[in-house]
């Protein structure tokens, strides 16, 4: 009588172990693989952008040469007649010239931390009033200083600046319901592709204008010529430091954009060299997976 059994294989303990690992390895590797993909996708964007914010720079530089006159004469003007603002006086006036578009490094935050800093240093007492120019500025300015806000403009830095657009915005600070004794506009100097310098460009009063000492040097100056100078003027002042802000705007985000995508490719670098040592170690483990088989069958 035969007696029949069951046969038990034994197989090594390290087969399952090898078996997990292998399925971890994959995942893994399917992992590395996406975020590899995305890395790629990314660098493409920045490129691109990057290409984008060259032109728009090339073009902004351009531009900025044709404006600055108009800001130059304006302060000129100021400089000779010898006009000063009294810092003493209860209501101030500051302005916040930025845009509504981001990934520009630190352009916008910088007018904000110059306010910021410029703020507590005014005399104890001081009503101070801020007009956000750009939705950048008054994202930030309103979560700050939410009763201190006058007023904001929006739809800035989505195309091109022109004098119209700066009349428009002198002519709502000219007729907004505050009388400020002294005005302020923070702005960015455009030096070179990869600087720029936050600047305080004073806005004059009309009052501040009549009382300058050297005023008399000018021939046939009525009030009614100052009153349409002075408005001429601030037009030509917001107009200058919007094309001022536009160029460094660009340059700065050309920059930025060029890093992404430096910073990029060293990822994508390190993220393939990972991938490559992964998919090499799941080989191994599929390679001593086999041999172990071989060997248990022996």
């Amino acid at each position: 009588m035969a007696l029949f059994g069951k046969v038990v294989v034994s197989l090594p303990q390290t087969c399952g172990a090898v078996n997990n690992t292998q399925w971890r390895n994959m995942a893994t590797l399917k992992a590395i693989s996406m975020r590899l993909k995305a890395v790629k996708n990314i660098q493409k964007i920045t490129k691109s952008m990057k290409m984008v914010s060259a032109a728009k720079y090339a073009k902004a530089e351009r531009e900025l040469r044709l404006a600055r006159p108009y800001g130059a004469a304006a302060q000129e003007f100021y400089k000779a007649a010898d006009i000063k603002q009294d810092d003493k006086k209860p209501n101030h006036l500051i302005i916040a010239m930025t845009s509504d578009r981001g990934l520009c490094g630190s352009a916008h935050s910088n007018i904000v931390r110059a306010i910021r800093a410029a703020l507590p240093t005014k005399p104890p007492g001081t009503n101070v009033k801020i007009i956000a120019i750009g939705d950048k500025a008054r994202g930030i300015l309103s979560r700050l200083y939410k009763d201190s806000m006058l007023m904001h403009f929006v739809d800035i830095g989505k195309r091109p600046p022109v004098f119209e657009d700066a009349a428009k915005v002198a002519q709502e600070i000219l007729k907004c319901p505050f009388e400020f004794d002294v005005g302020e506009m923070y702005y960015n100097v455009f030096r070179s592709v990869v600087a720029y310098r936050t600047t305080v460009m004073p806005v004059n009063t009309a009052e501040s204008i009549v009382a300058g000492s050297k005023l008399s040097l000018y021939d046939s100056v009525d009030d009614e010529v100052l009153r349409s100078y002075r408005e001429f003027s601030l037009a030509s002042l917001v107009f200058f430091s919007m094309k001022e802000s536009a160029c460094s705007e660009q340059s700065q985000r050309m920059t930025a954009m060029d890093s992404a995508t430096k910073n990029a490719g060293e990822m994508i670098d390190k993220l393939t060299l990972k991938y490559n040592r992964q998919r090499q170690a799941v080989i191994t483990n599929e390679l001593v997976e086999i041999i172990s088989g071989a060997a248990a069958l022996k």
